[in-house]
C-alpha cells in the first residue's frame, strides 16, 4: 500500500495532518533587534494548512545573528512576539516548529543591535559578501576561533532556546546543521582547521553538532527535535572532502537519538554526485523530510515510494498561502516575486492571492 502525501504523519510527538511541510525560509521581516513583527503572525497562520510549518531560521543569541532583520528567540520581546505567532498558527489548527540557528562566520557586525563576537571553528574568513541595511554589500567579518568554554556556552544557548520554544507552545524545534552555518562549519573539512577534540577526524568534527543535538534533546525530549542537514552543499564556502564517510558517521549517530525527524536538503550548489536523500534513507531509519525544489508531482511520488516521509516546500509556500489546497485540487501555483523575498513590510509576504472559492 502506497502512502498518500495528504495522509497524516506522526513524527516523534509532532502530529502532521499531511506530509506537505513549509520549509524554513529567511524573510528578513523582523526588526533590527530580531523581534518578529505583527505581520509574521498573519504570514504563518495563512499557511497553517501545512502538515508542519518550520519557521525562518531563528538565532539563539546576538552572536548567532548574521543577516539583516532575522528573528531571535533569546530576548523577552522576541519571545513574546513568537508566542503570538504560535498562538495564531494553533488557532488555525496548524503545527509549528522553530528552527534554531547560529550563523558562525556568516555575519557582519553591522546587522546586529549589540556588539557580539564573530565566531567560527577556526579563524577562517568566509568568502563573498553579505547585505547590510547600513552599507549595502560588505565583506563578511573576520571570525575568531571558538575556545572550548565558548563552544560549551553555545551548546547551552541551543538548549535554553529549545526550552523557551516549548514553554511558549512550539510543537517542536529544528536544529540547523546545514547550509554553511556554525554546525555545518564544524562538520566541514575546510573551515574546521582545529587540532583539538573538535577538529581533525570525522568523529571530532561531528562532536559539537552532536553535543548540540543531544543537549536540545535532553532539554525538551528527543521526540520534539528535528535536525536539518545538507550533505555536499557548498553554499557559504563549505567543503566536505569526505562526504560519504562524514555522513556515514553523522546520520547514524543522529538516528540513535530517537529524534522526531531528519530534514535533508538536496543542495542547489552541490559538491556531491550522489543523491543525499537516497544516502540518508540508507543511513537513517527514522522519519525523513526532504527539501530541494521538488514539484508537487515529484513530492507525491517520493512519499509514495517510501523513500521519505514528507516533503518541504520553500518558494512555493512563499507565493501560495493555500499551497496544500492547490496541490490537492491541481490548481496552478502563483509565482514568487524574488525581488520581495527579503524586503521589509507586507508586500510579497502576506499579500499573495488565495484560490477563489
Amino acid at each position: 500500500m502506497t502512502t498518500d502525501i495528504f495522509s497524516p504523519l506522526k513524527a516523534g510527538t509532532i502530529d502532521l495532518k499531511n506530509r506537505i511541510v513549509m520549509a524554513p525560509l529567511t524573510r528578513s521581516r523582523a526588526d533590527g533587534a530580531g523581534v518578529p513583527q505583527p505581520i509574521a503572525a498573519e504570514y504563518y497562520s495563512q499557511r497553517a494548512d501545512a502538515g508542519l510549518i518550520i519557521t525562518a531560521a531563528t538565532q539563539i543569541s546576538y552572536e548567532g545573528m548574521g543577516y539583516v532583520r532575522t528573528p531571535g528567540i533569546h530576548t523577552s520581546a522576541q519571545i513574546t512576539a513568537w508566542k503570538g505567532i504560535v498562538d495564531a498558527v494553533h488557532a488555525k489548527g496548524g503545527r509549528i516548529s522553530v528552527q534554531l540557528w547560529h550563523v558562525g562566520r556568516i555575519a557582519s557586525h553591522l546587522n546586529r543591535p549589540v556588539d557580539a563576537g564573530i565566531v567560527a571553528p577556526s579563524a577562517v574568513k568566509a568568502p563573498g559578501k553579505i547585505f547590510t541595511d547600513a552599507n549595502g554589500m560588505v565583506d563578511h567579518d573576520q571570525p575568531h576561533a571558538l575556545e572550548i568554554n565558548e563552544i560549551n556556552g553555545i551548546t547551552e544557548q541551543f538548549a535554553q532556546a529549545a526550552k523557551t520554544a516549548i514553554a511558549i507552545g512550539f510543537d517542536g524545534v529544528e536544529v540547523h546543521s546545514a547550509n554553511g552555518y556554525l554546525l555545518h562549519q564544524f562538520l566541514s573539512s575546510n573551515v574546521n582547521q582545529r587540532s583539538d577534540q573538535y577538529g581533525g577526524s570525522i568523529e571530532n568534527r561531528a562532536r559539537f553538532p552532536l553535543e548540540v543535538v543531544k543537549a536540545v534533546a535532553d532539554a525538551i525530549g528527543a521526540s520534539k527535535v528535528g535536525v536539518r542537514v545538507s550533505p555536499g552543499h557548498t553554499f557559504n564556502g563549505i567543503e566536505e572532502n569526505d562526504i560519504t564517510s562524514l555522513y556515514g558517521y553523522y546520520l547514524p549517530a543522529l538516528d540513535k537519538l530517537g529524534l522526531a525527524y531528519l530534514h535533508v536538503m538536496r543542495p542547489t550548489a552541490n559538491g556531491f554526485t550522489e543523491d543525499p536523500v537516497t544516502m540518508a534513507r540508507a543511513l537513517y531509519k527514522g522519519a525523513i523530510v526532504a527539501a530541494g525544489n521538488y514539484t508537487p508531482e515529484d513530492a507525491a511520488a517520493l512519499v509514495a515510494s517510501g523513500r521519505v516521509d514528507a516533503v518541504a516546500f520553500g518558494r512555493a509556500f512563499i507565493a501560495n498561502p493555500d499551497l496544500v489546497e492547490r496541490i490537492r485540487s491541481g490548481a496552478p501555483l502563483n509565482e514568487p516575486e524574488v525581488a520581495t523575498f527579503y524586503t521589509p513590510g507586507p508586500k510579497g509576504y502576506i499579500d499573495y492571492p488565495r484560490l477563489v472559492a
